[in-house]
């Protein structure tokens, strides 16, 4: 472990397996398993205690295993708001046991939808203890979900690696700039505020971009014409929809549009991409002109998927391989005073009769107490598909800035990044956001500068990537 700054450590831990070679087949096989929990449990999003009342779609766990010769990788996508530290490393433990596919070249992912169960975390706790002090049981979880999630989430390996066939890969971009919105803006009367309100006169201007491109991935069978599957990932929150009802948000409905080209089995490997500060409210239209409903935003982006998929470019040298690498960094810090009031305030966690950042201060100070210790290892990791391809998973609500500069960095022409993997650690905002404060930062864990140092790592590793590729290839 070296000192990089006074507030910031880095620990290098990475771990990479034998590249598989181009002149060998490239397999792949998609797992999909229902991860919807009984009616009844609490639903994750807000800090206010909703209770779920039915399902409007299953919530799906969608895994896609790859292996060339000798080495395997897997990706799962859960329509849930967030991947715990303690689900992903059991899931990732058990699946390697049960399907050899080493726990480091498995990522699981949240697709960040705000219809899904709120299962862990302060939230959850605050809740949970709430309920059991006054009435000494918790009827709102029957059910031991985070095993049983994990199990599932093998399930979905295991069905995955089962379906294992040589197919054949396509990757690039598609554009869509019409359905996301940075949140945050600078203001004429002070600082910068996060959702700001529909033509709000303050406004000044966005503190940041959006990213427009959407990454795709598609997997063909050798002895078929068109995909079975495709990864489709785009920076955009999965807060469209609101309500009581389980429900995929918008994937849902990218998904059904390109069942109408690809047919019924067509499975659509949906993942955010860097999304921390990118919403789909329109603040130069008035309400409701200015939010896209659900349907329409899954529609529009299905289409665009759709009209792009058939121009990607072939992958024709495939070359898998998995690098990893932890970034320890420092949690912030509060002192014994701070950590009072804020078990105090959390006990209006749902007022809104106190201030919503005091509220949202009062939170993140107790999941740091449920952290523990003073600093935290942000897991990167980075999968090679080929010389052209390649993904890079990251944990935490990642702000779009931090995304981007991974995928200009990148020495692949083609470079996915997905946030919410593996844990979730809250907001990682960038350290000019932190300067400028507001919801995000002030929902932040960690010290400011941690994104930068994961964008660090993670350019190194793609970079270490792309040269394990040309010395194969020599």
């Amino acid at each position: 472990m070296r000192r990089l700054c006074p507030c910031l450590m880095l620990m290098c831990l990475v771990l990479s397996a034998t590249a598989g070679r181009a002149e060998e087949p490239f397999e792949s096989g998609v797992g999909v398993v229902d991860i919807t929990p009984v009616s009844g449990y609490r639903m994750s999003g807000y800090f206010s205690e909703r209770l779920n009342t039915g399902t409007i779609d299953p919530l799906l766990a969608k895994a896609v295993v790859m292996r060339q010769g000798d080495t395997q990788a897997a990706l799962v996508f859960c329509d849930i708001s967030a991947v715990s530290l303690d689900v992903s490393q059991r899931a990732r433990e058990q699946a390697q046991q049960v399907t050899g596919i080493p726990s480091e070249h498995i990522a699981i992912a949240a697709t960040h939808s705000h219809t899904g169960p709120l299962y862990f975390g302060a939230l959850r706790q605050h809740f949970h203890d709430r309920l059991m002090a006054e009435k000494g049981l918790d009827p709102h979880e029957v059910t031991d979900y985070p095993t049983e999630l994990v199990g599932r989430l093998v399930r979905a390996l295991m069905i995955a690696q089962q379906n294992l066939q040589s197919v054949t890969l396509r990757a690039g971009y598609a554009h869509e700039d019409r359905l996301s919105f940075n949140r945050r803006f600078h203001m004429k009367t002070g600082p910068v505020r996060f959702n700001p309100g529909h033509l709000n006169p303050n406004i000044v201007r966005a503190a940041g971009p959006i990213d427009p491109e959407v990454g795709l991935i598609t997997f063909t069978s050798e002895s078929g014409a068109n995909p079975q599957a495709a990864i489709v990932a785009f920076a955009l929150h999965l807060d469209t929809l609101g309500g009581s009802l389980y429900s995929a948000d918008y994937p849902r409905y990218v998904e059904e549009v390109l069942r109408e080209s690809y047919g019924d089995e067509f499975v659509s490997l949906f993942v955010a991409g860097t999304c921390g500060d990118i919403n789909h409210v329109d603040v130069t239209k008035p309400h409701p002109e200015g939010r896209r409903k659900t349907h329409e935003i899954g529609t529009m982006l299905g289409q665009t998927v759709s009209d792009e998929l058939p121009k990607l470019d072939s992958v024709t040298k495939p070359a898998l391989a998995v690098e990893q690498v932890i970034v320890e960094v420092d949690l912030q810090q509060y002192t014994d005073a701070e950590i009072e009031q804020a078990h105090a305030n959390m006990a209006r966690v749902d007022d809104s009769g106190l201030a919503f950042l005091e509220r949202v201060k009062a939170y993140k100070i107790m999941a740091l107490q449920l952290r523990g210790g003073d600093t935290i290892g942000l897991e990167v990791q980075a999968f090679r598909l080929s010389d052209d391809v390649a993904i890079v998973t990251l944990p935490g609500e990642v702000f779009v800035d931090l995304g981007l500069a991974i995928k200009q960095a990148s020495p692949f022409e083609t470079t996915i990044v997905i946030e919410l993997t593996n844990d979730a650690p809250g907001y990682i905002p960038t350290r000019k956001a932190f300067a400028e404060g507001s919801y995000e930062t002030v929902n932040s864990r960690v010290a400011p500068g941690s994104g930068e140092l994961m964008v660090e790592q993670a350019i190194r590793l793609l970079n270490e990537l792309a040269m394990q590729g040309d010395k194969d290839g020599e």
